[in-house]
């Protein structure tokens, strides 16, 4: 079980935030919450090893709160997480190398298996 591992999930919707918080602290890890990308960029420095990020929020949207974050830790991994399956946002995700890409709904297993994963290809300060 994960120990001290501390993941931010951004999303505006309450209950899907509520639900991958739940989730991920089923199994174990420690979560910080943001519900929108403006709150998240004081959150993302707290010892965070990860973010997930939904893609359409104000007044930040994910792409912005990425885009800034890579300006401060080119190295912190991040999940993307989205509704939309539009080609060009996962050109877009590629361009500021997101991890990986979570199409909604967020299920269980899958959101921890990449998880899991993000964290095993390593985290560096």
């Amino acid at each position: 079980m994960p120990q001290g591992e501390k993941i931010l999930v951004v999303e505006d919707n309450d209950f899907v935030r509520m639900r991958m918080v739940s989730y991920l602290q089923d199994a174990g890890y420690e979560v910080v919450e943001a519900a929108n990308g403006a709150d998240a960029l004081g959150k993302v420095t707290q010892g965070v090893i990860l973010a997930i990020v939904d893609v359409r929020m104000a007044p930040v949207d994910g792409f912005e709160f990425i885009k800034n974050v890579r300006g401060r830790n080119p190295l912190l991994p991040l999940i993307l997480v989205t509704g939309d399956q539009n080609p060009d946002l996962l050109n877009e995700a590629s361009k500021w190398s997101v991890s990986a890409v979570l199409i909604k709904p967020v299920l269980r297993e899958r959101l921890i298996s990449m998880v899991e994963r993000a964290i095993a290809r390593g985290y560096k300060k």
